[in-house]
C-alpha cells in the first residue's frame, strides 16, 4: 500500500477566511470565473460523454489539444495562493484511448505560475501524474508531499513560496504535435495532511532455509531453484567481462551444514558449446517470481580480489536465452525488464557492499545506487534486506539503511518495478582475479520473502461504522458511513492478495463501480487516520 493522504475539505470552514475557495463542477456552482486555453480548444459547458463510474454529472470541461506545442488550460486566482496552508488540488479526468494520437506517455500535469511577471512560466512549479485511459479517475496534486519539478532550479519548495496566482492543466506534455481530447470535472483546492501508511510485510510467502544434513553435501531443491548455465552473450560469455563458466554441477552449488554454498573455482572447464574457460561457478534462478514484498537474505561473501558475488533480481519478463523464465514469460530485453541488485560485493573493495538498480533511465554504470562499509563481510553472516513497495525500494544491511530508490515521477523509463521479479544468486569471476586464487564460496543461511497479508489490517474500534450494500453485488457497491469523514482510502484485493482497484472516500456515502470484476470473492480494505478494517465482498 502506498503512502496516502488524509484529505480535508475546508472550503466553508469559518476559520480560514484568508484562504481562497477554489472549485468548479461546471454546473454553475464554481468559483472560477474565467478559463483560458493556450494552443488548444476548450468548452466549459460540455455534456458529459462518459456518465459512468465516479462521475455521472451532466456537464464537464472539454479539453481539445489540436496539435499545439503547449496546450495548457488555465485560470487565475483572485489573490496569491498560500501553499503552506492549502497545498492540494484535485481533478476528475477522462481520456478515451480513441482520442489520443502518437506515442506520448499518458499523463496530466498541474502547474503553478506567477501571472504578474512578463514570462510567468520561468518560475513555475509542476506535478505530473499518470492517466489511466477509458475511465474516470480522481487525481490529486499535493505540493507539500508529492514530487514536484521547479523550472528554475534555484526556486524553493512550493510550500515556502507565496507568488503563485495562476493554475494550468496540461495533458500528455508539451513540445509535441500529438492530439488528445480530455474531459475534466470537479476542480478542488484544499489542505492535506500526510499520514504514513507504509506496508507491513508480515506474511511469509516463499523461503529456503537450506537445511541439509550436517556434514553431507546435497543438491539444491529443484522445485525452488534452476541452475542457469547458457552464456547470455552469443552463447560464449557472460556480462561485465566475466571469465567463468556457470555449471549445474554439485561441485559449484550445493547444500551442507545448513547453508547454501556457491563455489567459484579455478579449473579448466569446457561447456556444452565447446567453449573452454579457466574458472567455474554457479548462477541460480528462483522458480518463484513476485511483485512487492520484503526479501531477507542471511549471507556471507566470498574472499579474493576478482570475486564478484551478487544477490539480485530480474524482471520475470526478460528475454534472456537460457534463463528459467525466458521461454514462458520473455517479452522484454534488459534493462527495460528492470534489474534490482539487492547486494553486490567486490573482492578488491573488501567489506563494501552496494545496492543498485538498472533500468532504461540509467544502466550499466548506473547512478541509482548506494552502499555501506560493514565489518567482516566474508567471515560473518549479515542480513541483507530489500523492502519493495508500490512507490519505493529500501535497501539495508543488519537493519541499517544505505539506499532508498523513490523517483518522484515514475514512468516506464525509471520504474519497471510494478511487475514480477525473480531472484538470482551467483558468484562471478572478473578479469582481475589474483593469480593465486583457487576457490572461494558465498554462503547463504536462508532467503525469505514476505508480503503484506490482506488480513493483516489492525481493525480499530474507533473507525466509523461502515455499511456495504448490496453484498453480493452485481455492478455497483454502495459504501455508507455513519457520519461524514475527512477521508478514507479504499482498496479492493483478490482473494490471493492482488490489488485491483483503489479509491478515496471523502463523504458519508460512495458508489463504486465493480462491473468489471469477475465472479468471485474479494476483500475491501478501508484505511483512515483512525485505523483500518477489512470487509469481504462477493461479486455475482
Amino acid at each position: 500500500m502506498k503512502n496516502f493522504y488524509i484529505l480535508g475539505f475546508l472550503f466553508l470552514s469559518i476559520n480560514i477566511f484568508s484562504q481562497q475557495n477554489i472549485q468548479d463542477d461546471f454546473e454553475g456552482n464554481g468559483t472560477i470565473t474565467t478559463w483560458s486555453g493556450d494552443d488548444c480548444d476548450i468548452n466549459t459547458n460540455y455534456s458529459n460523454p462518459f456518465k459512468t463510474g465516479i462521475n455521472t454529472s451532466d456537464k464537464v470541461l472539454q479539453y481539445d489539444d489540436i496539435g499545439g506545442s503547449y496546450a495548457n488550460i488555465r485560470f487565475d486566482t483572485s489573490s496569491n495562493l498560500d501553499l503552506s496552508v492549502k497545498n492540494t488540488f484535485s481533478i476528475k479526468i477522462y481520456v478515451s484511448a480513441s482520442d489520443v494520437t502518437g506515442s506520448q506517455e499518458n499523463k496530466v500535469s498541474l502547474k503553478l505560475q506567477n501571472n504578474k511577471i512578463a514570462e510567468p512560466w520561468t518560475t513555475q512549479t509542476e506535478i505530473i501524474k499518470p492517466i489511466v485511459l477509458n475511465s474516470w479517475q480522481t487525481i490529486e496534486f499535493d505540493f507539500k508531499n508529492d514530487g514536484y519539478i521547479n523550472l528554475n532550479a534555484t526556486s524553493g519548495a512550493p510550500v515556502s513560496r507565496a507568488d503563485f496566482n495562476r493554475v494550468l492543466i496540461q495533458i500528455n506534455g508539451e513540445n509535441n504535435k500529438d492530439l488528445v481530447t480530455a474531459y475534466i470535472d470537479d476542480i478542488a483546492y484544499y489542505e492535506s495532511t500526510y499520514v504514513n501508511q507504509d506496508p507491513v510485510f508480515d506474511q511469509l510467502v516463499w523461503s529456503d532455509e537450506f537445511d541439509g544434513q550436517s556434514g553431507v553435501s546435497v543438491d539444491l531443491d529443484n522445485t525452488k531453484w534452476f541452475k542457469q548455465t547458457y552464456p547470455i552473450l552469443g552463447g560464449q560469455s557472460w556480462a561485465n567481462g566475466e571469465v567463468q563458466h556457470y555449471t549445474d554441477r554439485i561441485d559449484n552449488s550445493y547444500i551442507s551444514n545448513g547453508t547454501l554454498k556457491i563455489v567459484a573455482k579455478k579449473e579448466t572447464y569446457t561447456n556444452s558449446n565447446n567453449v573452454t574457460k579457466n574458472y567455474t561457478s554457479a548462477r541460480l534462478n528462483s522458480k518463484y517470481a513476485f511483485t512487492y514484498g520484503k526479501v531477507e537474505i542471511k549471507a556471507k561473501m566470498p574472499f579474493g580480489v576478482g570475486t564478484f558475488p551478487a544477490l539480485w533480481m530480474l524482471g520475470q519478463n526478460i528475454t534472456e536465452t537460457g534463463g528459467y523464465w525466458a521461454a514462458t514469460h520473455g517479452t522484454t530485453a534488459w534493462p527495460d525488464c528492470g534489474e534490482v541488485d539487492i547486494i553486490e560485493h567486490w573482492g578488491d573493495n573488501q567489506d563494501f557492499v552496494q545496492s543498485a538498480l538498472h533500468n532504461r533511465s540509467s544502466f550499466g554504470g548506473t547512478v541509482n545506487k548506494g552502499g555501506q562499509k560493514i565489518t567482516n563481510a566474508s567471515t560473518e553472516f549479515h542480513i541483507y534486506t530489500l523492502e519493495w513497495s508500490e512507490d519505493k525500494m529500501i535497501f539495508s544491511v543488519d537493519g541499517n539503511v544505505h539506499y532508498t530508490y523513490n523517483p518522484s515521477i515514475k514512468n516506464i523509463e525509471n520504474w519497471p518495478y510494478s511487475a514480477p521479479q525473480y531472484l538470482l544468486f551467483n558468484v562471478a569471476i572478473l578479469p582481475n582475479i589474483t593469480a593465486g586464487f583457487t576457490e572461494s564460496a558465498m554462503e547463504v543461511d536462508y532467503v525469505r520473502i514476505y508480503q503484506e497479508s490482506t488480513a493483516s489490517v489492525s481493525k480499530n474500534d474507533n473507525l466509523l461504522e461502515v455499511t456495504l450494500f448490496p453484498n453480493p453485488v452485481n455492478n455497483e457497491l454502495n459504501i455508507q458511513f455513519s457520519s461524514d469523514l475527512n477521508a478514507i482510502k479504499g482498496t479492493i484485493y483478490t482473494i490471493t492478495g492482488q490489488k485491483i482497484q483503489e479509491f478515496y472516500q471523502k463523504s458519508k456515502s460512495k458508489k463504486i463501480d465493480v462491473s468489471n470484476l469477475t465472479k468471485g470473492i474479494y476483500f475491501l480494505r478501508l484505511a483512515s487516520e483512525k485505523g483500518t478494517s477489512l470487509h469481504k465482498i462477493i461479486k455475482n
